[in-house]
């Protein structure tokens, strides 16, 4: 058996929000629409991880979803503009990252991360 994809999913019964957030936001394509479900995403070949912790490093709770990006500053800069918290960084790591921390409208710890 070979894993092809893996979904998360967040319930929510305000799905503007999610439209706003992470298809205005952080551009992605809304993939799937059935009305009740949407589904937003990206055709680039992304990898399948899954990742567990006690920590998210430095000290920071374990965030619910990853996303690296092409371009930290231009999503720092997105968010910003957008009114969203910054709730951590950003900030380069000892690991080889540059990351920030926000919430998505649903509660959801997101690390927004470069590698360097």
């Amino acid at each position: 058996m070979k894993v092809k994809r893996i979904m998360a999913n967040t319930a929510t019964s305000d799905l503007d929000k999610a439209d706003r957030f992470y298809g205005d936001i952080l551009g992605l394509e809304r993939l799937m629409d059935h009305g009740w479900f949407h589904t937003y995403g990206s055709h680039e070949t992304m990898m399948v991880q899954v990742s567990f912790g006690s920590e998210g490093g430095s000290g920071t709770p374990v965030p619910d979803l990853s996303i690296e990006v092409d371009d930290l500053e231009g999503a720092l800069s997105r968010f910003n503009d957008a009114g969203v918290p910054i709730e951590y960084g950003p900030v380069s790591e000892p690991w080889g990252v540059r990351r920030f921390y926000v919430r998505d409208p649903f509660g959801k710890l997101l690390n927004i991360l470069q590698h360097e």
